[in-house]
């Protein structure tokens, strides 16, 4: 069985080990909006039919509207972005693949999985996070390869940034992911987004039916409202500038991330990790580098608790 990878989340460990109740807790340790879109009314088939082509059209027609994918790209729509990157190294040539670190570890992780071989920054297959997770960094620029993975399950806090106009050639697959920018992130719903081409066997990989009639549902109503997507981003950056003044004025200093995560450096992040636990805030910290310390954004009637935190250690 293979060894757990390192996530955010996992609020039951830390209760095993820091105590209290799940509703005690403040998990902070995900990039997840904790301001979720609205659940709209479902029609009541949605539960209980098999989901439908016209409802799986309306999703990826305002899949196509909001991220201004190219027409000769196609979209492949499926239960999370982690199915997709599950699924990907399957229906790629047998090619080296280069995966900057550090970054997202299930891409590495699905590639190691299919007996990939790993290359340098010369490979053919490239993979980028953009932008990146944990740090935050974005890419310049497509990476100069055969075929380029990126992922930008975070990029819909500044779509200005995306690289999704790669996609109207072969050998661009840009990945997203529905549950952090919205919120849902147990709705379940991911897209990969690419030429034809590109991505023909994609949905064989993927299924019949691989996306659930609510979230069929959800996904479109949420994607067709443009006006929340841009309330939401307005929010995010003055909550994440909120967050930086709070825990800078405890010492730490910013050193990257996104409007929906936020990392900082400290030689103590670890004691930082712990004394956030002991008041039921759940952080993140890296078995990569000791001095990171990254947190999601708070509820907005959280800040207070986070503030009292990091005011008595």
């Amino acid at each position: 069985m293979a060894e757990p990878r390192d996530h955010g989340g996992g609020l039951d460990a830390a209760i095993a080990r820091w105590g209290g109740a799940r509703a005690d807790w403040l998990d902070l340790s995900t990039g997840i909006n904790p301001v979720p879109y609205p659940l709209p009314p479902l029609a009541p088939d949605a539960w209980t039919a098999l989901p439908d082509r016209a409802a799986m059209g309306r999703l990826l027609d305002a899949a196509r509207a909001f991220w201004r994918v190219p027409e000769t790209a196609r979209i492949v729509a499926a239960p999370g972005a982690s199915a997709l990157i599950a699924a990907l190294p399957g229906i790629l040539p047998d090619a080296p693949v280069h995966i900057p670190a550090p970054t997202y570890n299930e891409h590495r992780a699905a590639f190691a999985a299919h007996g990939a071989r790993f290359g340098d920054a010369t490979a053919p297959i490239q993979v980028r996070v953009h932008p990146n997770n944990p740090d935050g960094r974005w890419l310049a620029a497509r990476p100069d390869a055969r075929i380029a993975i990126i992922d930008e399950s975070f990029c819909d806090v500044a779509p200005d940034r995306s690289l999704i106009a790669h996609t109207a050639q072969p050998g661009t697959i840009v990945l997203k992911s529905f549950g952090k920018f919205w919120g849902l992130a147990g709705l379940r719903l991911g897209f990969a987004i690419g030429h034809g081409a590109t991505l023909s066997a994609l949905s064989d990989r993927i299924g019949p039916w691989a996306v659930s009639g609510p979230a069929l549902e959800v996904g479109a109503a949420a994607l067709g409202d443009t006006a929340w997507a841009e309330r939401t981003r307005t929010r995010l950056a003055h909550d994440a500038e909120r967050l930086d003044r709070i825990v800078t004025g405890a010492g730490l200093t910013p050193m990257g991330g996104t409007t929906l995560f936020r990392l900082y450096a400290c030689p103590t992040a670890a004691a930082w990790h712990e004394c956030l636990a002991r008041h039921r805030i759940l952080s993140r910290v890296f078995p990569y580098d000791a001095t990171w310390l990254r947190l999601g954004l708070p509820r907005p009637d959280a800040f207070d608790r986070v503030r009292a935190a990091f005011a008595k250690p």
